[in-house]
Order: C-alpha cells, then structure tokens, then sequence
C-alpha cells in the first residue's frame, strides 16, 4: 500500500482531504501514472473510523470527467468541483486551497487525524493550524514534488508508493516522446506499451 506508517490507533476520527489537481500532475509527471483512489481511501483509513473523504475536483470545460467523477463517488468521497477559470490574458485559475482550508478547520473540531493529500507547500500554515486546534495532521503525497516546509510541518509524511498507482498508457508515451525529443535518439515505437 503506501510506505510504512504508525501503528493506527482504530478509535482515531480521520477526515482526508484530497487536492486532485495536484495528484493527477504530481502522478502523470512523476510515474506515467493515475491514482486509483478506492486502494489510497482503504490505506489511508487503515481500520480508523472515517468521518469524511472529500475529493477537491477542477474541471476544465472541454474535458468530460463523467466516469472519474462517478468512480469518485462509488470509492466514497464526496466531490467538490470548481470549474477552471480562463482570464481574458490567457492564464488559467483554478485551486481549492481555501476550501481545502475552510473544511478541514470547520471540520477540526469533530476529528482526531486530517489527512491531507498534497504536496503543496502553501498548506504548511494549514498544517500549523490544525494542529492547535489539536488535531494530528498527516501529509500524503509523491515524495519527490512535496514542498519540504510541508514535510517538516506534520506529525507523519506518507510516501505515495506504486501500490495505490496505475499505469496510463497515453502518459507512457508522452513521456517516450518528451525523451526522444530531448535525447535526438532513434525514434522509439510509441505504440508498445511499456511499465519503465
């Protein structure tokens, strides 16, 4: 599942808060690769009780996120959408930060553990915060794109592991093709599949 973690104590009241825009580049980038979210909610849980699984979603107009939606849904998350929002100079918006923020503090009160799941240094105050209002705070996420003021600031940083992955074949080849690009080598076949 993920890397080893604490003994659990299974009276802990843990709400997990998922920043999805950034594990899905955070995977794509690092691993040619998509979160199965059902196997990281069952990790993460780990015979604690569950209060609430919430699942922050962008959704960029042109793209139909029907079936990721749906898949959310039936793992048990509930699913918070804000649309992308295209500013007339051509750059994009579209975080939950705040709303990562106002759950997890207005839910404090009623948990043990939140479980954030990002790598976004931004959320080291977050961090800070929760944790006055007495409530242990894990961070989940890919080692290798975590803001260190982030690791640093929880009580326990959970290595996202291959476990809870699984390949995307279009992600595989736009890698082999960034690469060819770089490198200038012999043209790879960009239509094998493969698991490096």
């Amino acid at each position: 599942m993920l890397s080893n973690s604490v003994a659990r104590d299974t009276d802990q009241r843990v709400g997990i808060f998922v920043d999805v825009q950034n594990m899905f580049y955070s995977a794509r980038t690092l691993h040619q690769s998509k979160v199965d979210y059902s196997k990281l909610l069952g990790a993460l849980v780990s015979g604690r009780k569950l209060v609430r699984a919430i699942a922050y979603v962008v959704q960029k107009p042109d793209v139909d996120q029907k079936a990721f939606l749906e898949a959310l849904r039936r793992a048990g998350y509930e699913i918070k959408i804000r649309e992308l929002t295209v500013r007339d100079d051509g750059s994009a918006r579209g975080d939950w930060d705040v709303g990562i923020t106002i759950d997890s503090l207005s839910m404090s009160p009623k948990l043990d553990t939140v479980i954030l799941v990002t790598g976004d240094g931004d959320f080291a105050p977050l961090v800070d915060a929760l944790q006055s209002n007495g409530c242990r705070v894990e961070i989940v996420s890919f080692e290798q794109s975590t803001s260190n003021d982030l690791i640093r600031s929880c009580q326990e940083f959970v290595p996202i592991t291959e476990s809870v992955l699984f390949k995307e074949e279009k992600f595989v080849r736009e890698q082999q093709e960034r690469q060819f690009t770089q490198t200038g080598e012999e043209e790879p076949d960009f239509n094998v599949y493969s698991d490096r």
